[in-house]
């Protein structure tokens, strides 16, 4: 859960941005910057269980650019919808799917590195035996 808070608000962060820039609305931006990483955390959330439970997918887990493309298809989806939806504008909908999946893809790679650079350093860790023998 803590891999999804984290890559959630830096979702957020980056979602705000684009959206406020595009619009030059803070409601719209904020609105936008809300929605649309919610519904991406929950995407997150169900495309980390497929990779972690599908014979197929966890056999490639360490393959961090197939698993970045993955999401990055689910995100563009998700994106270009919300906006789409909340602006009625099909260009500002088009642009927002476009720069901000990219900007949160380029994030998501790098994210996915340190988990699993954390993950290993936790499994290379040398379990001590701190108790005596008599």
């Amino acid at each position: 859960m803590k891999k999804t808070l984290t890559f959630a608000a830096l979702h957020f962060t980056i979602a705000f941005s684009v959206a406020y820039v595009l619009t030059g609305d803070i409601l719209i931006g904020s609105l936008i910057a809300m929605i649309e990483p919610s519904v991406n955390t929950v995407a997150f959330y169900f495309h980390e269980k497929a990779w972690a439970q599908v014979p197929a997918l966890k056999a490639r887990q360490w393959m961090t650019k197939l698993k970045t493309a993955s999401f990055a298809t689910i995100h563009f989806s998700v994106a270009f919808t919300v906006v789409y939806l909340l602006t009625g504008d099909a260009f500002v909908g088009g642009v927002m799917a476009t720069l901000e999946p990219a900007l949160n893809t380029v994030a998501y790679y790098f994210h996915e590195k340190v988990w699993l650079r954390k993950a290993e350093s936790k499994a290379a860790q040398p379990q001590l035996c701190l108790h005596q023998h008599a």
